[in-house]
């Protein structure tokens, strides 16, 4: 899904335009927010539009249009979902409905220049991850966000959302367990060559990486929000079974600026699937087992011998029952929306997923221990996540053509 200009590098026309170049958020006041969603495919209908249904349906928010270069699809979801305009024009949609919201719901080589004019026309964005194909791409979206109050754009990160990631990222920041010291983050999944028939599948610059970027990535967001920085990362990858550009399994060891150590395992080659994060603390194993979402029963927690029963009971009370999920983040960005303030998942938050994914790429296909925010302008992995490595980066005639 494509603009009608270069919305990267356009300049402000429009009265009013800020000095980042785009038109300043409207105030939402007590108003629905008006949101517009672009891409009509399967995370569009499955997701997106049920979360912003049920918003709707409490008066949070208003679907005013959506976008697609297929004009038949856009034509089924408006029908579907009861969304009243339709386009096949982001340009001309961003004008005319001039949304408060727009969720990026497209592959992810569209997802910066459709992120940037969504900006530039004062919206907030909440897009699909990964968000971008390269912390380059990142950093120029987040150099087109509006000054205080926003607009901002947010990754659609929803596994760190929800009762169950809240309380124990609650337990852990206040160490009621003690510190963290080992952990695991696995996401082994299945796709078989048919998934791999999409185009833009398996390939750097329409997928921007392998499992590590486009699957794994969501339990490592999550291991990063309960655990906090990481200071660096050693790594693995192969591309073991599919005729793919990129990889498709890594396994990686990072140590966090707290000390604890992690392995990490990204897989589509696993066909028992699951997707698993455990924390060992001094005084407790925390465990979550699920595959594309989670509630309250899905974490375990086993305390170490010799806890007091009523402290374990405490840890092991997740309170009401919110599954992560798109809805789950939703409210949280519509909060933040309506209070001006950066929401979560974004800025130096959302980068820190891309920019870990960024170093376990670097590393195993460089064979070194790549250490944080050392990934900056001029390193090559800093605009592609292949980084040019022999045997990794894509001929050049398919870049250009790309």
């Amino acid at each position: 899904m494509g603009t009608s200009r270069d919305a990267s590098s356009s300049s402000p026309t429009e009265p009013g335009a800020s000095r980042h170049g785009h038109r300043p958020a409207a105030p939402l006041g007590g108003r629905p927010v008006r949101a517009a969603v672009v891409g009509t495919g399967g995370i569009a209908s499955g997701s997106h539009l049920p979360a912003l249904a049920a918003l709707a349906a409490e008066g949070e928010a208003e679907i005013v249009a959506a976008v697609d270069v297929d004009a038949d699809a856009v034509k089924r979801f408006c029908a579907a979902g009861g969304v009243p305009h339709g386009y096949t024009d982001l340009d001309r949609m961003l004008a005319e409905q001039r949304p408060d919201l727009v969720c990026v719901c497209t592959p992810p080589a569209l997802h910066r220049e459709q992120t940037v004019a969504a900006l530039r026309a004062g919206a907030w964005v909440w897009c699909e991850k990964p968000p971008v194909p390269s912390l380059a791409d990142f950093d120029a979206v987040q150099a087109h966000e509006g000054a205080e109050g926003g607009p901002y754009a947010a990754v659609v990160f929803q596994h760190r959302f929800g009762s169950g990631a809240r309380h124990v990222r609650r337990l852990i920041a206040e160490r009621a367990m003690g510190r963290p010291l080992v952990a695991h983050c696995q996401t082994t999944w299945y796709r078989n060559a048919d998934y791999y028939a999409v185009p833009w599948r398996g390939r750097w610059e329409t997928e921007g990486g392998g499992p590590a970027m486009g699957h794994g990535i969501h339990q490592m967001d999550l291991l990063l929000d309960l655990l906090g920085p990481w200071s660096e990362v050693r790594a693995m990858a192969g591309r073991l079974v599919h005729d793919v550009q990129t990889e498709d399994v890594s396994t990686a060891l990072v140590r966090f600026e707290s000390g604890a150590l992690a392995t990490v395992v990204n897989s589509v080659l696993s066909p028992d699937e699951v997707s698993r994060i455990r924390v060992d603390c001094e005084r407790a194993t925390v465990e979550l087992t699920h595959l594309y979402g989670h509630r309250n029963a899905d974490w375990r927690v086993t305390p170490a011998p010799g806890v007091p029963a009523g402290e374990a009971a405490a840890w092991r009370d997740f309170g009401p029952d919110v599954p992560s999920s798109h809805l789950a983040q939703l409210r949280d960005l519509v909060a933040s929306m309506r209070a001006g303030e950066r929401p979560r998942s974004s800025g130096v938050d959302g980068r820190a997923s891309l920019e870990l994914v960024s170093a376990l790429y670097k590393s195993a296909f460089t064979d070194t221990t790549v250490r944080a925010g050392g990934i900056g302008p001029g390193d090559p992995f800093h605009t592609a996540l292949h980084g040019g490595a022999p045997g990794w980066a894509p001929p050049r005639h398919e870049e250009a053509s790309a």
